[in-house]
């Protein structure tokens, strides 16, 4: 699985409608809804501070979560929606939706480096950069990869390493369809300051002898 998955923790509600909905806001709570699967819907409430922290903390709806409520089994589940005050722009009510294993999902998955000993680019003080630590990724809920791997063996420096490098867990596809740049590796500073400064002078002397040329 793509690495840990986070629990969530939630309350049953115990009523349902609008006034339990407000009761629930009243103590400080957001009311929420976990739907889908072979099971009916179970209403819930959640810590209106702890939603508020991870719906800031971005991802929320691509991020799967284990939620656990007391007295059910733990159920895998992603946001299909968060519904907000008109004004204040807080959670005023959360959708969830339970997984089969065969659903398909959007998550980000890490990316992990392998050949960075043997990279020709690096041996020759070139600098590795992660252009996207994560990639998103269209993956069945049964079969979620730790992490992509991209392999950096080859790489030379002014090289970059794409998606369309990259072997993709089965059943999984990127959610971009353009062949984006994951990594690459670029010239060292000492080594660019001095292919500027190789530029600047080149220009110099060409202006050089571009006016000796004209006073003539």
């Amino acid at each position: 699985m793509a690495g840990e998955i986070p629990d969530l923790i939630a309350l049953e509600r115990t009523g349902t409608g609008k006034g339990a909905a407000r009761q629930a806001r009243r103590d400080g709570m957001v009311p929420g809804i976990v739907f889908g699967g072979d099971t009916d819907p179970t209403p819930i409430n959640l810590p209106f501070n702890k939603l508020l922290k991870m719906l800031r903390a971005g991802r929320f709806k691509s991020t799967l979560f284990n939620m656990k409520i007391e007295g059910h089994e733990d159920v895998r589940v992603i946001c299909r929606d968060v519904q907000r005050h008109i004004v204040k722009d807080l959670p005023t009510h959360v959708d969830f939706m339970r997984l089969k294993r065969a659903t398909k999902i959007n998550l980000f998955i890490p990316v992990e480096v392998v050949g960075e000993d043997v990279s020709p680019g690096l041996k020759k003080g070139g600098v590795l950069t992660l252009v996207r630590p994560e990639v998103e990724l269209i993956v069945t809920a049964g079969d979620i990869p730790n992490n992509i791997t991209i392999d950096v063996s080859e790489v030379e420096i002014g090289d970059s390493v794409t998606i369309s490098s990259v072997k993709l867990p089965s059943g999984s596809k990127a959610t971009i369809e353009r062949d984006f740049v994951i990594a690459n590796i670029s010239a060292p500073s000492g080594l660019r300051s001095a292919d500027n400064e190789g530029d600047e002078d080149s220009s110099e002397k060409v202006e050089t002898e571009t006016t000796d040329s004209n006073e003539e």
